[in-house]
């Protein structure tokens, strides 16, 4: 029997619907608009794409957005004063620093500045502490989708389940491994040193692939009706006169079809729900800053 195809551009679809009731609830009853400003550094094509996508649907949302769109050339002092702006500026609830940046600018030292109450990226130190020691905070869009996208399929109640992550970047999925252990579940984190990585992943009830690496996991890796969650996204070599390259993730996604019992599509699965996810840190921070309730 094929696994069931998580969608995740409908779930996405459905969560920034949600968000917008809720928007529209907080201005009719409080006054009060979310905020969300984007900073862009330079003119990266896929950062510009994704920006753009960004600002669209938090408009489409209800969101007060705005998007400070900087020179390459722009210094790391003038950067971090526009963050310190942001900071302090009430009718925004919600900063995100496009990554990445030019080489000259110290990226660490940009997420260092700005507030932690409105780091919707979830990427300052002390919201990664937060969700480390199982605290409230910000956190991670991808990883934060991902795990609305497995109790989707599971339920909400995830205790007992053995979980693999592969992949130990601080994006995805060390606060995946963090997301899942609150869940109540037995996490493993797998990385580039993990010795015979296919027997473990074929003792997992939930497999979350963030490896950066073509069509890694194989149907023969997986536990029958396990959950597969494929993070990844890959631009094959393209065939000359034919195509230019096919999107994949890093799960083998037609082998794996009549193993997994359920499994997210590259694209269509996880990438509608970061931007969604981001929608919704955003009126989460925008609760808390004002002490308001949708």
């Amino acid at each position: 029997m094929a696994a069931r195809i998580i969608d995740g551009k409908a779930f996405a679809a459905g969560l920034r619907t949600r968000v917008g009731d809720r928007v529209a609830a907080l201005k009719g009853e409080r006054d009060v608009t979310p905020g969300l400003a984007v900073i862009l550094v330079g003119a990266d094509p896929a950062s510009q794409v994704y920006v753009g996508s960004k600002e669209k649907m938090a408009v489409a949302a209800g969101l007060h957005s705005v998007v400070h769109r900087m020179d390459a050339e722009t210094t790391e002092a003038a950067l971090l004063a526009k963050v310190t702006e942001l900071n302090a500026d009430p009718a925004i609830h919600g900063i995100l620093v496009q990554l990445p940046l030019p080489r000259h600018i110290d990226e660490g030292k940009v997420i260092l500045a700005i507030d932690p109450a409105k780091d919707v990226d979830g990427f300052h130190p002390i919201n990664v502490g937060r969700l480390s020691i199982g605290q409230s905070g910000m956190v991670p869009c991808t990883p934060k989708g991902c795990m609305m996208l497995i109790r989707d399929v599971l339920g909400a109640d995830l205790s007992g389940k053995d979980a693999l992550v592969i992949g130990r970047s601080n994006i995805v999925g060390k606060p995946m491994g963090h997301l899942l252990l609150a869940g109540n579940c037995t996490v493993t984190l797998a990385h580039s040193r993990t010795r015979d990585l296919p027997a473990l992943c074929r003792r997992m009830d939930i497999v979350v692939a963030a490896v950066g690496r073509p069509e890694m996991v194989k149907a023969d890796w997986l536990k029958p009706g396990a959950v597969v969650i494929d993070v990844g996204m890959n631009r094959l070599p393209p065939t000359p006169g034919k195509d230019k390259g096919k999107l994949v993730g890093d799960v083998d996604y037609a082998g794996c079809l009549d193993v997994a019992g359920a499994i997210t599509p590259v694209p269509g699965g996880v990438g509608p729900m970061t931007i969604a996810c981001l929608l919704d840190n955003t009126l989460e921070a925008c609760l808390a800053l004002t002490g308001t309730e949708a």
